[in-house]
């Protein structure tokens, strides 16, 4: 673990303006720099980086955070991993803390099965280029495809021998473990080996031979896997050999490519989706690099969010035949699930991309796919819809695969969009697709509405309350916890004077902090932040006040968790923001600093006040189905409530009239 000095001291060295002008280009306005947003395609920037605040925030993405924070979100890294990123940059030395001995030999081993991997790219890589089996099989496959030189070193694309124990003894003899070889899947442990006993080179063969082989890369750029195509025609064979399943490699999480394609995907806000590695290599030759594969595999929730942290908008590109159709078919549902656009794009006479790519020149490959991508929905109706003209069961069927497709879009909006394209092509007429559509949605309990439009809302109140009501719950106090989460990040450290009687009922005036003070209010009165992201952050406030530190607004601007970060930075980019240049009106403003205490007790008692607007609202709400004995308990509750919203009421200055 990196200690917190050094975190400190990489922090303080990593200024914002640096790190960030190293992938962007940065020009000076004002106290602040502008660029080009390198999350989302943009002709005008809005991406706004502060040096004094240490933070970036894009006004048109939202995107937000820390030197840290970018280096984590553009190279895609942890947060550990982005802190090593930046030493190195800084040239700061990381003396990590001593670990137990089984961390140790955990990350020791996990270590030891990247390098492993590593080198077997360079071994397979050196064969085909050093070697006469390499150069004349290996080598002469790949030029054949019509790959350049160039792309076959970008993708470090290499070939096994053989020789079925070459890999397994040439890394043994470089001191290489039999056991990690055997771990990372490159080596297969023989039948003769007996369990228990060390694993030696006697014991293991390679798993990869007289194959061309592509590496596999994590989105960081470390092989962790291969893929290797046999090049004869033995039916008795796979065509195909991918990694098993390791520490290091879980092929439902990975798509092949996406570390050569993060930054194309990003600049460009669209990712090309195919299904092999050749067609992958195919479209980069083609100068097209915003591209992945799903390896041959079915396409999978864990592999599509890969892709969403990049961009929201993916186009589907199968092959030509009957089973390719089938295929995007299928990869479009869970993709329109998680929230992606999509579009689709079929090759003609059963070509797939790569096939196509040597058919035509490069800009005749762009121009296809720019004239003949399709939205998913008139793809998925005109496919399906033409071969049922004239079966009006059929028809029925596909109508309502079409419409159970549009039922799995989480935005209401699109949602509706899509159901009126659909009634226009089917000749149909809209509201009854409409009310299928949400038949279905209620069907499955509107779980994806609920999650992307009420993030806010704490899981049990799902099912207590209205649309309306889960408003007035969730969002009603808003202002007033976010007020004060800025009040204690900023001047958390001011003393105020506070009234207060002792037991004689005399009045006694003694000095705290603003912290002090709001933490003693929310906790005299049981109040809990109804945002759960204010909560955590006003937990984490606590948890530092108890260990006598006070937390500024830098202590949550980096910290790890993003979600408090994040919310740290938007008050941060927000504050000493004044609509209106008072001192050219000649009025002055006076220093917040001097009114803190004022708009801390206001912040308090509006909170206090619209909390007890919602107590009584369930209250009586109750009333209406409570019997007879309970409704007399709940009425005097009631009046209860009501005179301390009186009390309330008169501290806010306000005149209740009734």
């Amino acid at each position: 673990m990196i200690p917190k000095d050094t975190i400190d001291k990489i922090i303080d060295a990593a200024r914002v303006e640096d790190v960030i002008g190293e992938f962007i280009t940065l020009k000076k306005r004002g106290a602040n720099y502008l660029g080009l947003c390198p999350f989302h395609g943009e002709k005008s920037p809005s991406f706004t980086v502060s040096p004094a605040k240490g933070i970036y925030k894009c006004f048109g993405c939202g995107k937000a955070g820390t030197s840290v924070s970018f280096i984590m979100e553009n190279q895609q890294l942890s947060y550990p991993e982005a802190l090593r990123w930046l030493a190195k940059k800084y040239n700061i030395e990381i003396v990590e803390r001593e670990i137990s001995p089984e961390e140790r030999a955990q990350q020791n081993e996990k270590e030891s099965l990247y390098i492993v991997m590593q080198y077997a790219q360079r071994y397979f890589t050196d064969n085909m280029f050093n070697t006469d089996e390499g150069k004349s099989i290996g080598l002469g496959y790949f030029v054949e495809r019509g790959f350049r030189s160039d792309i076959i070193e970008k993708f470090q694309l290499g070939y096994s021998l053989e020789d079925k124990k070459g890999l397994s003894h040439t890394a043994t003899q470089n001191s290489y473990k039999a056991e990690y070889l055997v771990k990372t899947g490159l080596s297969i442990l023989s039948n003769q080996h007996k369990e228990g006993e060390p694993i030696t080179e006697k014991d293991i063969f390679d798993r990869y031979s007289s194959r061309v082989m592509f590496p596999i890369h994590d989105v960081g750029g470390r092989v962790i896997g291969f893929g290797g195509r046999i090049l004869g025609n033995d039916k008795k064979q796979a065509k195909y050999i991918n990694s098993p399943q390791t520490e290091i490699y879980d092929k439902s999480k990975v798509l092949y490519g996406l570390w050569y394609a993060k930054k194309a995907i990003q600049e460009k806000d669209c990712c090309y989706l195919v299904e092999g590695y050749t067609d992958v290599i195919s479209m980069h030759q083609s100068g097209i690099e915003n591209v992945v594969a799903s390896s041959g595999t079915s396409l999978t929730i864990e592999q599509i969010k890969a892709v969403h942290r990049f961009t929201n908008n993916i186009i589907v590109l199968y092959d030509g035949d009957s089973a390719g159709e089938k295929a995007s078919i299928r990869a479009i549902d869970l993709l329109l699930e998680e929230g992606m656009n999509v579009k689709v794009l079929m090759f003609p006479d059963n070509d797939d991309p790569d096939s196509f790519s040597k058919k035509v020149t490069a800009e005749e490959f762009k121009d296809h796919i720019a004239n003949n991508t399709q939205d998913f929905i008139a793809y998925k109706t005109r496919s399906l819809f033409n071969e049922t003209k004239h079966d009006p069961i059929r028809k029925a069927t596909v109508i309502k695969d079409i419409v159970q497709s549009i039922s799995l879009i989480p935005d209401a909006i699109i949602r509706s969009v899509y159901v009126k394209e659909c009634a226009n092509i089917m000749a149909m007429d809209e509201s009854i697709l409409q009310l299928e559509v949400n038949k279905l949605r209620r069907k499955s309990g509107d779980k994806k509405d609920f999650k992307n439009n009420q993030e806010s809302a704490p899981p049990e109140t799902e099912e207590l309350f209205t649309e309306e009501e889960k408003i007035n719950t969730a969002l009603v106090t808003e202002y007033e916890e976010k007020e004060l989460l800025r009040v204690l990040f900023n001047y958390g450290n001011v003393l105020v004077d506070v009234e207060t009687e002792n037991s004689q009922n005399e009045t006694e005036n003694f000095e705290l902090t603003i912290s002090e003070y709001i933490m003693f209010e929310l906790m005299r009165d049981n109040i809990h932040f109804q945002n759960p992201i204010y909560q955590m952050v006003l937990d984490e406030y606590a948890h530092q006040l108890s260990n006598e530190r006070l937390p500024g607004s830098n202590y949550f601007i980096n910290h790890t968790n993003p979600a408090i970060s994040t919310f740290a930075i938007d008050i941060s980019s927000k504050e000493g923001e004044l609509s209106v240049n008072w001192l050219t009106h000649g009025v002055i403003v006076p220093k917040e600093v001097y009114t803190i205490k004022k708009s801390a007790q206001h912040s308090l008692h509006s909170l206090k006040e619209k909390r007890l607007n919602q107590i009584i609202h369930e209250k009586q709400e109750l009333l209406k189905t409570a019997s007879h004995e309970d409704a007399e308990v709940i009425l005097k509750e009631i009046v209860r409530l009501a005179n301390l919203k009186k009390d309330v009421n008169k501290l806010l200055g306000r005149i209740v009239i009734k």
